[in-house]
């Protein structure tokens, strides 16, 4: 499975403009709603910060899932975004977030959805990966990376 495909290039932010948790998760939805795979933003919104408050999802070394299994997604989909100056995300860590992917899936999606979850988890456990995202300055690039999981 090819992380990029749950994706596309305007799905992509290098430069957050948020400066706290619930914001970066706004700006995300928006993000992400810009995909034809979500039918509702709002509804998006709701799902993502209901989940959020349950437990964190900043998993820690400077990088976050927020996710929701929704009625608003038709199809997994996956934005990212960056903050090179770290956000205050509760991280599990207690260490700003810098790296940022938000998840919406189906909420029939249990076996795909936890699927990607644990190749990202995968993939963002390499340092060399980090840093990698850190300074990818395309789209292109950062989808090459995605796809380096086997």
């Amino acid at each position: 499975m090819k992380l990029s495909k749950f994706t596309e290039e305007e799905l992509i932010a290098f430069e957050l403009q948020s400066e706290d948790k619930e914001s970066v998760i706004t700006e995300l939805v928006d993000l992400v709603s810009k995909s034809k795979m979500i039918r509702d933003r709002d509804d998006l919104l709701k799902d993502i910060l209901e989940r959020e408050n349950l437990v964190t999802t900043g998993i820690g070394y400077g990088v976050a899932f927020p996710h929701a299994k929704t009625k608003a997604a038709k199809g997994i989909v996956i934005a990212f975004g960056r903050s090179d100056a770290g956000l205050e995300f509760d991280a599990m860590d207690k260490k700003p977030v810098h790296l940022f992917f938000l998840i919406a899936a189906p909420e029939d999606a249990i076996g795909a959805h936890l699927n990607v979850m644990a190749r990202l988890s995968f993939l963002m456990r390499a340092e060399e990966t980090r840093a990698k995202l850190m300074e990818v300055k395309s789209p292109g690039e950062l989808l090459t990376i995605l796809d380096s999981v086997e």
